[in-house]
C-alpha cells in the first residue's frame, strides 16, 4: 500500500464531508449520547454508540472519498473537560482511531487505498486572548495526537484554527509527540478565514503563512466559516505563495438560521464547479467538505476530481515576519527595513525593568513608541537570568 504522500503526487485527493450534519441527520437521543449530561458530544459516541460514527465513514467511503476524519474534532481534555471526560482524552482519541481505520480498511483495494485522518479542532479556548496557557494547549493537542497515532490514523489533520497561536500549540505539542515517540505521520495545518477576510482575531492569510512556515507541516490550506465563493482569493494565495501542497474544504455556503438550527444551501453541483477550478485552475491538491456537506456533495466531487493529478503551478515564497495581525516582507521598496530594538531584556535597562514587574501596559507602550518612529518590526527578547521567559 502505497503512503498518503506518495499518493499525493501523484492524484487529487479527496476527503470526506461533515461530520456534524450527518450525526445529525441520523436524529440521535440523548441515550445515544450516554444520557443528558453527555447529550451532544459527539466525541463520546466512540463509546456510546458506535455505529453511528460507522455510518457516517461508511457513507462517505462509499461515495468514493480517498480520506476520511476521525470523530475528534472536540477530542482534546479541554473540550472534553466540558462534559467531564478530560481524564478519558487519550481513550476516546484511540477508539476513533480504531473505529475510522477498521472502516477504511473494509473498503481499501489494491487500486484504491484509503486513508484516516485524525481530526484536531480548535477547541474552546483562544490563548492569543489569555483564555489558557500556551503551554497546556500544546500538552492537551500532544495528548490528543497520542491517542489518535497510536490509534491507528494515516496523518493529523489540525483544522478550523480560529486563532495562530492556538495553531502554534497544536503544532507544538504534536511535533513534541512525534519527538518524544520516535513517529512521524503527514500533519495538515488548515485555517480559518471568516467573512471579514481574516481569521477570527483579524489574522490575514499572508500572516497565517508566514507563521507557520517554520514548522514542518506537509499540507497548508483553508476550511469551515464560509462557502467556496468567499474563499477564493485567498485559495489563490495560498496557492501562489506556498510550496506546500493546498487543502480547501469549504461549508456547503454560507449558513442561514432556520428554525434555530443552521441550514446549507450550496448544492452539490454549486460545490463541485468552485472546487474543480481550484483543483484545474489554481492547482489546489486536496478537496473535501465541511459543514452542510453531504455524501451526494463528495460523491460529484469525487466524480469530477478524483481522478484527476495534480496541477503542475508556480510559487514565489517571500521571507517575511508576522505579526498577530500582518505580515511584513524582509525586502521593501524602498529599504531599509527599521527593527526597533528596545523591546530586548538584554538591551534594554528600562523593558527589564518593565518585565520584572509585569507592567503589560509599559511594555506594549514601548512598541507602539518604535512603530511611531517608523520600526517596521519589533526585536522581542523577554529573556534574563532568574525569570522564566515562557
Amino acid at each position: 500500500m502505497q503512503s498518503f504522500l506518495d499518493i499525493l503526487k501523484q492524484k487529487v485527493i479527496v476527503f470526506d464531508g461533515a461530520t456534524g450534519t450527518h450525526l445529525q441527520g441520523q436524529n440521535l437521543t440523548p441515550d445515544d449520547f450516554g444520557g443528558d449530561a453527555l447529550a451532544g458530544c459527539n466525541e463520546y459516541l466512540v463509546v456510546s454508540k458506535p455505529s453511528a460514527v460507522e455510518n457516517v465513514h461508511s457513507d462517505y467511503l462509499e461515495a468514493g472519498c480517498d480520506v476520511i476524519e476521525t470523530d475528534t474534532f472536540g477530542g482534546t481534555s479541554i473540550v472534553l473537560a466540558e462534559y467531564n471526560l478530560a481524564n478519558r482524552a487519550y481513550e476516546l482519541n484511540f477508539k476513533a482511531a480504531q473505529i475510522a481505520k477498521r472502516v477504511a480498511s473494509d473498503f481499501s483495494t489494491a487500486n484504491h487505498s484509503r486513508f484516516v485522518a485524525g481530526s484536531l479542532g480548535p477547541t474552546t479556548k483562544l490563548p492569543s486572548l489569555g483564555h489558557i496557557k500556551f503551554k497546556d494547549m500544546a500538552e492537551s493537542f500532544k495528548i490528543q495526537a497520542k491517542g489518535l497515532v497510536e490509534g491507528g490514523v494515516d496523518l493529523l489533520s489540525v483544522e478550523t484554527c480560529q486563532d495562530i497561536l492556538q495553531t502554534k500549540a497544536a503544532l507544538y505539542g504534536i511535533f513534541e509527540y512525534f519527538e518524544e515517540a520516535k513517529v512521524r505521520v503527514p500533519v495538515i495545518a488548515s485555517v480559518t478565514i471568516e467573512t471579514m477576510g481574516t481569521m477570527l482575531l483579524g489574522t490575514e492569510i499572508a500572516a497565517a503563512l508566514t507563521s507557520l512556515e517554520p514548522y514542518d507541516i506537509d499540507v497548508i490550506g483553508m476550511n469551515c466559516a464560509t462557502g467556496p465563493k468567499e474563499m477564493s482569493e485567498n485559495v489563490r494565495y495560498l496557492c501562489s505563495n506556498s510550496p506546500k501542497p493546498v487543502f480547501v474544504m469549504p461549508n456547503a455556503g454560507i449558513p442561514e438560521n432556520i428554525g434555530g438550527r443552521a441550514h446549507y444551501h450550496l448544492s452539490p453541483d454549486e460545490l463541485v464547479q468552485y472546487l474543480s477550478r481550484f483543483v484545474k485552475d489554481l492547482g489546489v491538491s486536496i478537496v473535501g467538505g465541511c459543514c452542510g456537506t453531504t455524501k451526494e456533495h463528495i460523491r460529484r466531487l469525487v466524480n469530477a476530481v478524483g481522478n484527476l493529478a495534480p496541477k503542475e503551478r508556480s510559487w514565489s515564497f517571500t521571507p517575511s515576519v508576522s505579526s498577530l495581525y500582518q505580515s511584513v516582507p524582509l525586502h521593501l521598496d524602498p529599504p531599509p527595513i527599521f527593527i526597533g530594538e528596545r523591546t530586548n531584556a538584554n538591551g534594554s535597562k528600562q523593558f527589564r525593568e518593565l518585565l520584572g514587574k509585569e507592567d503589560w501596559e509599559g511594555i506594549v507602550g514601548m512598541g507602539k513608541e518604535a512603530v511611531k518612529e517608523g520600526a517596521h518590526m519589533l526585536d522581542v527578547c523577554v529573556a534574563y537570568v532568574g525569570r522564566d521567559e515562557v
